[in-house]
Order: structure tokens, then sequence, then C-alpha cells
């Protein structure tokens, strides 16, 4: 293929990407221009509820990597840059509420641009508005988003779900039993941007350390593998022990 033509498929697979999200995106909300968003509205329309938070946590996978632009597909196909270039990350909460359920709230694709490695991450607002329920009675349980590939948990994100522990706590106490905090970061594999696979995801649990990557899927089973363990030594520093 001639370098003009090269250059001219590019262009136009940029123009399309760019140009094929409708406005506004069904379950996801933004603030004003330059507004940071204080809340997200919950829960999401057609999700849940669920009795348990592994039943909701792969439900919301394949509701987050739908969403236009979420997953840049295969790392190395054919195309992969312009994909990732025009990428999204989509955030929300997985939360338990005092029915005993497990809702997702809405998504939200508001971003700032991460300096270290110059991509855009989704800014998580810290608490849901679920005008059913009294505030202050919502236990938050996974920080939820979705990496374009298959690319571990960021600095951005392991300093993120930190903060939300300050504010909501590092273990909820759900049902009897004790639920830890975590990040959540799904990714899909597939070149079908249309239709993409939930692959797995990557999660940090704060309270433990522990850095995992979970693979697989509902058919053969979810298998986990503990990659490191995060030690911070003050309130900026970390460091990472890998396995």
């Amino acid at each position: 293929m001639s370098v003009r033509r090269r250059l001219l498929r590019v262009t136009g697979l940029l123009m399309s990407l760019s140009c094929s999200a409708p406005q506004p995106t069904p379950g996801v909300v933004r603030g004003r221009p330059g507004e940071r968003l204080a809340s997200l509205p919950g829960p999401m329309p057609g999700f849940g509820p669920f009795n348990t938070f592994s039943d909701a946590l792969m439900a919301a996978c394949p509701v987050i990597l739908s969403r236009p632009h979420a997953t840049a597909g295969r790392k190395g196909a054919q195309d992969f840059d312009v994909r990732w270039r025009v990428s999204k990350e989509y955030c929300a909460w997985l939360y338990y509420t005092p029915a005993g359920k497990y809702e997702m709230s809405m998504l939200t694709d508001q971003s700032a641009l991460d300096d270290l490695d110059r991509r855009k991450s989704c800014l998580l607002p810290e608490t849901v508005d679920d005008a059913r329920f009294p505030a202050g009675s919502l236990k938050y349980v996974f920080a939820l988003h979705n990496h374009p590939y298959e690319g571990h948990l960021s600095d951005g994100d392991l300093r993120m779900i930190v903060s939300m522990g300050r504010v909501h706590g590092w273990v909820m106490e759900i049902g009897g039993k004790k639920v830890p905090l975590s990040i959540v970061a799904f990714f899909s594999n597939s070149d079908d941007l249309d239709h993409p696979s939930c692959d797995g995801f990557f999660q940090y649990i704060p309270v433990t350390g522990e850095l995992k990557r979970w693979t697989g899927g509902a058919r053969t089973g979810w298998r986990q593998e503990v990659l490191g363990t995060v030690t911070w030594q003050d309130e900026m520093h970390y460091r990472i022990d890998q396995k």
C-alpha cells in the first residue's frame, strides 16, 4: 500500500471514529464545560439490581466496554494506534444500597490529562446521588472504569482509589461480610469495536495492597493472577513488589 493511500485510510478512519458517537451518549453524564461533576446519578437504567457484587461486576464489564471508543482493541493490531488516540475512559461506582442490592451509577467520561503518559484519565466523582436513599446511606465497593487495551493500572488509578478510601473507608460491612474497596479496569482484546468481548480486568485492593489481573469469562471461569503488592511509604510515594 502506498504512503498516500495509507495516509488517506488513516485520515478517513480518524474522521469516522471521531464522528461516530451520538450525543448525548446513553448512560453517560457530563458537567458543563470546565465543570467537574460533584456526584454521579444512580442507578444506571436497565442495570440490576444484583444480589452479589460478583454478578454486578460481570454485568458492568460489557456495559462500560460498549460505550463509544471505550476500547482500542488488541494492541499491535492494524490501526491500533489510531483507535488508541481517539479512545475514551468511562468511570462509574458500583455501590451497595440499604435495600440490600448492588447497583451501578451512571457513567461519566469527564477527564483530565495524565502528565505521565499523556492520556486522558476519567475523573470519578466521590459520591453517587441515588434519590431513593438518604445521603450517606450508600456503601461504595468498586470504582469502575475501562482501559482502551490490556494495560496495567496507572499511577493515577492507584492514587485515586486511595483518596476514595480516605473518604468512604477501606472495608464495607455488607450482609455480615467484609467487602474491601477496590478499583477495577476492564479491557477487551477484541478487534470488533461494535461488540467487544469482556476479556478481563485489573484490580487493586488498597487494604491488602494486592494488584491482580483477572482473565477468562463466564463460560470458562475467571482466573486471577496476583501481579504484586503495593506498599505506601507515605501519602504520595509507594513501591510495587512484583510477584
